[in-house]
């Protein structure tokens, strides 16, 4: 049986595994510790965050879990709502 650190480095030797880990790592993960420290700065758990948005906190779970995962990727008045939750505003740029 494989360690966790094992599998990883094995999962990494495809060439397709490890160009989507470095996309992800590269797109997403900027935006997504982004969020998760905005929340973090607000003090607030995600039942707040949802409670404040007129949702569940599982919803605010997937939303925080959605740019890992790449299964789905939330609207932009989704992350509005967390923003105005959190006493933030969204900007979206070109770079």
């Amino acid at each position: 049986m494989l360690t966790h650190d094992e599998l990883v480095k094995k999962m990494l030797e495809d060439p397709e595994v490890r160009a989507e880990y470095e996309r992800i790592e590269r797109e997403e993960m900027p935006m997504l510790d982004a969020i998760l420290q905005a929340r973090r700065e607000a003090r607030l758990t995600q039942a707040q965050v949802a409670e404040r948005m007129g949702t569940k906190a599982p919803a605010v779970a997937r939303l925080e879990n959605s740019l890992i995962t790449g299964k789905h990727s939330p609207s932009i008045s989704t992350l509005k709502k967390y923003a105005a939750a959190l006493g933030k505003k969204l900007e979206i740029r070109f770079s």
